[in-house]
């Protein structure tokens, strides 16, 4: 079988190419770090990704390298044409990581085919492009005159955003007789100044001072700031404030609204009156936690100014300082620890997505994502998940990375679309989750062949058709999309070689549809066979087939042939009945077949005309001519029938036969001459005739009469014959085709003729055909009684 195929001669086919990224992790422990100063402009260079990492010239650009960055802050990116790795953006170290040190910023870079991640580190460089600042701009210190050469009085310290070197280094103070600045450390690392009383105060003499406090940096050139300082001279105060303890501990969990209590500090003085009175302030307080907190100066209460964020600052430090009216003052360090509450749903950020993906492809990368929960401990710890009854599968990579690859190959006939849920929950207490969606379309390939929906169909037209008739319709569908299921219907080459079917029917290549090409005839062609075939446009192509039985219904288009008697004889065929036949006689049986098939060929007949009307009748459904009554000498001797022969379809056709009939005395005769025979019958004989005669008269009259005598004794027995002279019965059964069953009116196999030949004239001419029949007029008269009653009946007649 060879399907029709379209040929495509010079043409290139574009074709699809779907990169399947097979998973090959290579997740080392090797790390790659980069540092930079901060504010450095965009654009900036900063590694050769290529030598660093030991690949081929060009290999980032073909694997599709790709920076990946927590967050949706994008600082990093490669060269479109190098694939050098620049900066993206100008950094703020400040901005991003505030007082910590080093300021480290992670990434990751992803390359693909085969998928892998190298980590890598940015660490942003400080610079000094902030000065140091007081928060307040004077501040104010009592002393008393009382107090003792090299007594310390600690100052407000500078606030300078820049970490390291570039931070607060040291303090001067402006040049005056009874002061000096000592720079000292905090446990945290910061420098505060301590003022030094170098010569006793007198109030009488000065009571008051004013100095200047400046703040260095460690930058080149370094950067100042400064404050005033004023100095009030007190009277004497014998006792400085003393808090109950050194160190107040205390933790407030991130969520505590504004205005709640954080810890209350206490302090006693033993002074009376104004000097035992006390006031509660901060003392060498940063801005983040004088934006923060507040302090009652009275209770020493501590409270909230605003929300705190675990994920932003973790811990405070103060110096909380109360002060009598005296003008002495003691200090507590207040240690605040802020708890993280699971208040941060987990993020997920998409690397690489891959919407359409082709069917029949095992392992194939769908998504690449990263996931991060800014909270700590259980809360930041995550855990990712997708729906079940999905083939498809979650692969970690690494730390907090994640791809999506399908489980095995998908089949886009079962299933043309995922949607994918990704749920991203945390440990914490409550669980707090993210969902991300994705909707996978499962693209086609051609791996369904165009299915018939019968295996075989039987198709009916009527014959006598008018061509280009639809006759019926094949569908074969298939399971793909696109190209791949469009059908093209064709013709196969005949079962049968025999058969035209190139000239029989044609198929519309598109929708299937069947046409018959001519006028089809049920008498030549009942039934043919033929197979179609189905084939899509996808490549390549794949195709079925059907068997077509096409079934040609009968039309009455064939009138009703005569066989018997012939009609077109040199002379018609007389049938002789004796005057003393009754009722019921068999005269003869008129033969007739169809064409047709069914009830188009059902025959029936009936007496279109006769010389005597009611002498004769005719069976309607076998043909048989029979008398109706007992003759009598007033019969007429010769009759003209005329029998209708018509079939039952419709609309009905017919076709008629002529019979004479002659009225005989007895078969005396030698030989009886039809009526228009006579004339002929007197014509003299043909020469060899003449001669024949005369030859057997001149051998012996004797042994001539001995010849007649035998004859006259034959035709004696035979008696009642229907026809004399020298008959044959014709060698052979009639054809098959016009054999039918008894009583149809076509001729039975069991029913024979005799063929009556003239011999007057000599030509062996066909007279008529007759019935032989048993009951014959010498042995049947008495005993066919019942039959002739019977045939009256049937006829009508009594």
């Amino acid at each position: 079988m060879e399907m029709v195929q379209t040929k495509v001669h010079h043409k290139k086919r574009q074709v699809v190419i779907f990169i399947i990224l097979i998973i090959l992790w290579e997740a080392g422990s090797e790390l790659i770090q980069y540092s930079i100063l901060e504010e450095t402009e965009s654009g900036t260079f900063v590694a050769n990704l290529t030598k660093d990492l030991g690949l081929r010239m060009g290999e980032l650009a073909a694997r599709a390298a790709q920076v990946v960055v927590k967050g949706n802050r994008q600082y990093l990116q490669f060269d479109p044409e190098t694939y050098d790795l620049l900066l993206n953006e100008k950094l703020d170290r400040e901005e991003l990581c505030g007082s910590t040190e080093p300021c480290v910023l992670p990434f990751q870079v992803l390359l693909k085919n085969p998928v892998q991640f190298i980590q890598g580190e940015l660490q942003l460089q400080d610079v000094n492009d902030h000065a140091p600042e007081f928060l307040e701009n004077e501040i104010l210190l009592k002393i008393s005159e009382s107090s003792h050469t090299g007594t310390a009085f600690p100052l407000k310290i500078a606030q300078d955003l820049d970490v390291g070197s570039n931070t607060v280094q040291n303090y001067t103070i402006s040049t005056n007789f009874h002061f000096h600045i000592f720079t000292r450390n905090r446990s945290d690392g910061r420098k505060y100044p301590e003022l030094v009383l170098d010569k006793e105060l007198d109030r009488e003499k000065q009571p008051e001072l004013r100095l200047t406090l400046t703040a260095l940096d460690g930058g080149s050139p370094p950067k100042t700031g400064t404050s005033q300082v004023l100095i009030m001279v007190l009277d004497i105060n014998d006792n400085a404030p003393e808090f109950a303890r050194q160190l107040y501990e205390v933790q407030v969990p991130e969520n505590s609204p504004i205005g709640s209590l954080v810890i209350t500090v206490s302090a006693r003085d033993l002074d009376a009156g104004t000097y035992g009175e006390l006031s509660y302030s901060f003392f060498q307080s940063s801005n983040q936690v004088i934006q923060a907190f507040e302090v009652n100066t009275v209770t020493g209460d501590i409270r909230l100014k605003k929300m705190l964020d675990f994920e932003e600052i973790r811990s405070y430090r103060m110096e909380i300082e109360a002060s009598d009216g005296g003008g002495l003052s003691g200090k507590c360090t207040v240690a605040i620890e802020v708890t993280d509450v699971n208040d941060n749903a987990p993020e997920l950020t998409m690397s690489l997505l891959m919407n359409d993906i082709p069917e029949n492809t095992p392992d194939t990368v769908v998504a690449i994502f990263g996931i991060s929960d800014p909270d700590a401990g259980d809360n930041g710890k995550m855990m990712c998940y997708i729906q079940d009854h999905l083939p498809f599968l979650l692969k970690i990579t690494v730390e907090n990375f994640y791809t999506l690859v399908t489980e095995g190959a998908l089949d886009r006939e079962s299933r043309a679309k995922y949607n994918i849920t990704i749920t991203v929950t945390d440990m914490g207490t409550p669980r707090l989750k993210t969902e991300h969606n994705i909707t996978v379309l499962v693209s086609d390939i051609n791996d369904n062949a165009p299915a018939f929906t019968q295996t075989s169909y039987t198709l009916s037209v009527r014959e006598n058709n008018s061509p280009a008739l639809h006759i019926g319709t094949v569908r074969a569908t298939d399971r793909d999309a696109g190209a791949n299921a469009q059908v093209t219907y064709s013709l196969l080459p005949p079962l049968d070689p025999h058969v035209p079917l190139a000239s029989l029917v044609s198929i519309n290549p598109d929708n299937g549809h069947l046409f018959a090409l001519r006028s089809l005839d049920y008498e030549a062609l009942r039934a043919f066979e033929f197979r179609v075939g189905a084939a899509d446009r996808g490549s390549p192509a794949l195709s079925s087939q059907a068997l077509v039985r096409v079934l040609v219904a009968d039309d009455n288009d064939n009138a009703p042939f005569v066989l018997y008697p012939l009609q077109n004889a040199s002379a018609p065929c007389t049938e002789l009945v004796p005057r003393a036949a009754e009722a019921g006689y068999l005269v003869t049986k008129v033969v007739a077949v169809d064409g047709d098939s069914g009830q188009n060929a059902w025959l029936s007949y009936q007496l279109l005309k006769a010389t005597e009307p009611g002498l004769f009748g005719v069976w309607a459904h076998n043909g048989e001519v029979r008398t109706a009554r007992l003759l009598s000498e007033r019969d007429a001797a010769k009759h003209r029938l005329v029998v209708l022969v018509k079939d039952n379809g419709e609309p009905p056709l017919s076709a008629s036969v002529t019979l004479h009939v002659l009225l005989v005395d007895g078969f005396s005769q030698p030989y009886l001459l039809a009526p228009e025979a006579e004339a002929a019958a007197a014509a003299p004989a043909a020469p060899l005739t003449v001669y024949l005669v005369v030859a057997l008269a001149s051998v012996s009259s004797l042994f001539l009469f001995s010849v007649l005598v035998f004859v006259a004794v034959r035709l004696c027995r035979r008696g009642g014959a229907a026809s004399v002279g020298r008959c044959s019965v014709p060698e052979g059964p009639f054809p098959g085709h016009l054999v039918d069953v008894s009583g149809t009116g076509t001729l039975s196999q069991s029913y024979q003729y005799e063929v009556c030949l003239t011999g007057g004239s000599g030509t062996r001419e066909l007279k008529c055909l007759k019935p032989l029949v048993p009951n014959i007029m010498g042995e049947g008269v008495g005993t066919d009684t019942e039959d002739n009653s019977n045939f009256r009946n049937h006829f009508g007649f009594n």
